[in-house]
C-alpha cells in the first residue's frame, strides 16, 4: 500500500511559491540562532568578560549540537507528525533565544549554544524533507538543494550585517529580541501552512542508539576544546588539553567500535568504501579551507585599515552578491552539463586560486574599500561555483544502502574546517609572525642608518606637534615598533595567502589528473529521503 502524504493546508496546497517562501522563512529562523553570533563576537567578549576563543568555543559548540543530532533525528520525523515536530522545536529554540537574553555566564551560555545547535539541525532537516516532498523532477530538487544549501552558506552574512547594524544603535541583546520575533513569526507560519495529520506511516521509536549519540558529542566537544584552546595553553604542556584530547581519541574510538558491532549503527561506515565518496569529503573540507581565508581579509580591515563595522559588513555583502550570482549562473549549467564535475571544480577552484593570488599582492598598509571588491567579489563568486556541486558530488557518490551517513560526513567535514580555520590559520599566523619579525629585528639596530633615519623622523614629527624631546624619542620609539608589527603582520598574511594558492595549484592538478571525478555523474542523492512518501 503507497501512502501520499498531504503536509500542506489546502489552501496553501497548491500556491507553490507560498510553500516555497514559507519554508525558506522557517528555515531562516533556525539558521538565525547560529549565524547571529558569527559576525558580532567582540560585542559577546565584552558581554560575558570572556576570552575570544571562549565565543568561538560556544560557536563551534552550536555545530556540535547540529552533529550530533542529525543522525538521530531522521528517526523522530518518521514517527512525530511534521506540524508538531516542527512547532516543538520552534517552541524550544524561543525559550533558549529568551534564556539568552538573561544569561551573563559563559558556561550557561555554552549549554545554550549546544542546545540551539540540535534544534537547528532539527528544523533544517525537517525542512529539507518538506522541500523534497514538493519537487518532482531532478531540475526541480537541483534548485531546491541550491537555494537549500545556498541558504546555509550566507545565512552568516545576511544575520551578520543586520546584527552588526543593530548593535551600532541599540544594545547588543536588541538583537536577540529580533530574533524571537522572527521565530514567532516561523511559528504562525508552520501553524497555519502545515496540516495537523499529514498521513504517513509512522515508524515505531525503539533501539534510538543514544549511546552513539553522546559518544558522538563527547568526541566532538573534547576536539573542539582541544584546537580551540591548544595554542593558548600550549597543547599538551597542560592538563586541561592533554585531557581533551585524550577524550576526543577515546570517543572517537568507543564510537567507531560500536558502529562495527551494531545490526543497525548510527553511522553507516560502508559508506567510505566508495572512493569516489571519500574524494569528495577531502574535496569539500579542502573547500572549506580556502573559503575561511575570507575571515582574514575582515580581520585585515577592521584592524590593520581601522574599518568601522559597518563598513566591514559591505564588504560582506559585496561577497554575498558574489555567492549569490554565481550560484544561480552555477545551478543552471548542472541543469545543462550535470556529468562534467571537472567543470565545475576546476572553475571554482580556479577562481579560489585567482582570488588569493589577488590578495596576495594586494595587501598594503592603506588600501581603500574599492581596491577589495573585486578579490573579496571573487571569493563568493568561488563559493557559488563549488559548493552546491561538491555537495550533491558527495550524496552523489554515497552507497545506496548507507542512509542519510553522508549528510552528516558533510557536516563533520564543516566542523573540522572550522576548526582549522580557527587552529590552522592562528598558528600558520604565529609561525609566520614570528619568522617574519625574527628577520626584521636581526637587521634593526642604531648603528644601522635606515632605522637611525626612521627614528629621526619620527621624532621629528613628535616634536614639531609641541612633544619634547625625550618624549618625542619615547614616541618614535614607539611608532617604529608599531609600524614593525603592522609590516610583519602584513608578510603573514601574504605568506597564509600564497600557502593557499599552492595548495588550489595542487589541487586543480589533481582534479585534472584524477580521471573517477569526471565520471561521476551530478544529481541529487533522494535516497535517503524516499522513506517519507511511504
Amino acid at each position: 500500500m503507497i501512502y501520499s502524504p498531504q503536509y500542506f493546508k489546502p489552501w496553501i496546497a497548491g500556491w507553490e511559491w507560498g510553500i516555497r517562501i514559507g519554508l525558506w522563512l522557517v528555515l531562516l529562523s533556525s539558521l538565525v540562532q547560529f549565524g547571529l553570533f558569527s559576525l558580532t563576537q567582540p560585542y559577546l567578549v565584552g558581554l560575558f568578560g570572556a576570552q575570544p576563543e571562549d565565543i568561538y568555543f560556544a560557536i563551534q559548540l552550536t555545530y556540535v549540537g547540529i552533529l550530533s543530532i542529525l543522525p538521530v533525528q531522521f528517526r523522530f520525523l518518521r514517527y512525530f507528525e511534521t506540524r508538531s515536530y516542527l512547532l516543538f522545536n520552534i517552541l524550544a529554540g524561543i525559550m533558549l533565544s529568551i534564556l539568552s537574553v538573561w544569561c551573563n555566564d559563559i558556561h550557561l551560555f555554552f549549554v545554550i549554544r549546544f542546545l540551539q545547535g540540535v534544534l537547528v539541525g532539527n528544523i533544517a532537516a525537517c525542512i529539507l524533507t518538506l522541500i523534497f516532498t514538493r519537487l518532482n523532477t531532478e531540475h526541480m530538487q537541483l534548485v531546491g538543494s541550491s537555494v537549500f544549501y545556498g541558504t546555509i552558506l550566507s545565512n552568516t552574512v545576511i544575520i551578520g550585517v543586520v546584527a552588526g547594524v543593530v548593535v551600532l544603535t541599540y544594545d547588543w541583546k536588541v538583537t536577540l529580541y529580533y530574533l524571537i520575533a522572527f521565530q514567532l513569526i516561523s511559528l504562525l507560519i508552520t501553524l497555519f501552512m502545515l496540516n495537523p495529520k499529514a498521513g504517513f506511516r509512522r515508524y515505531p521509536l525503539y533501539l534510538i542508539d543514544w549511546t552513539s549519540f553522546i559518544l558522538l558529542a563527547i568526541a566532538a566537544i573534547s576536539l573542539a576544546y582541544t584546537m580551540i584552546y591548544g595554542s593558548k595553553y600550549y597543547w599538551f604542556q597542560d592538563s586541561r588539553i592533554v585531557t581533551s584530547a585524550l577524550s576526543a581519541v577515546a570517543g572517537s574510538v568507543l564510537l567507531l567500535h560500536r558502529q562495527l558491532l551494531l545490526k543497525r549503527p548510527l553511522l553507516n561506515l560502508n559508506v567510505f568504501k566508495s572512493r569516489n565518496f571519500v574524494t569528495g569529503l577531502i574535496l569539500l573540507g579542502i573547500y572549506y579551507g580556502m573559503k575561511d581565508s575570507i575571515t582574514l581579509i575582515y580581520g585585515y580591515a577592521g584592524t590593520t585599515l581601522k574599518w568601522s563595522t559597518i563598513q566591514v559588513m559591505d564588504l560582506g555583502l559585496i561577497n554575498l552578491t558574489g555567492l549569490v550570482a554565481l550560484l544561480i549562473f552555477s545551478t543552471q549549467l548542472m541543469m545543462r552539463y550535470r556529468h562534467s564535475t571537472r567543470l565545475f571544480l576546476i572553475s571554482g577552484f580556479g577562481v579560489m586560486l585567482t582570488y588569493h593570488l589577488w590578495m596576495y599582492f594586494l595587501f598594503t598598509p592603506d588600501l581603500s574599500f574599492n581596491d577589495l571588491i573585486i578579490p573579496v567579489f571573487l571569493q563568493g563568486a568561488a563559493s557559488g561555483l563549488l559548493f552546491v556541486p561538491l555537495m550533491i558530488f558527495v550524496f552523489s557518490s554515497a552507497p545506496a544502502n548507507t542512509g542519510t551517513t553522508g549528510l552528516v560526513m558533510a557536516t563533520f567535514t564543516r566542523f573540522i574546517a572550522l576548526l582549522n580555520s580557527f587552529s590552522g590559520f592562528y598558528n600558520l599566523q604565529l609561525y609566520f609572525n614570528q619568522h617574519f619579525k625574527e628577520s626584521f629585528l636581526s637587521g634593526i639596530s642604531l648603528d644601522d642608518l635606515a632605522t637611525s633615519a626612521s627614528l629621526a623622523r619620527y621624532a621629528e614629527l613628535y616634536q614639531s606637534k609641541g612633544f619634547a624631546a625625550n618624549e618625542a624619542a619615547v614616541l618614535a620609539s614607539s611608532a617604529l615598533g608599531g609600524a614593525l608589527a603592522q609590516q610583519t603582520q602584513l608578510l603573514t598574511y601574504r605568506a597564509v595567502f600564497m600557502t593557499m594558492v599552492v595548495v588550489l595549484a595542487i589541487i586543480i592538478t589533481l582534479v585534472i589528473c584524477i580521471p573517477a571525478i569526471n565520471k561521476t555523474a551530478l544529481h541529487w542523492n533522494k535516497r535517503m529521503f524516499t522513506w517519507l512518501s511511504k
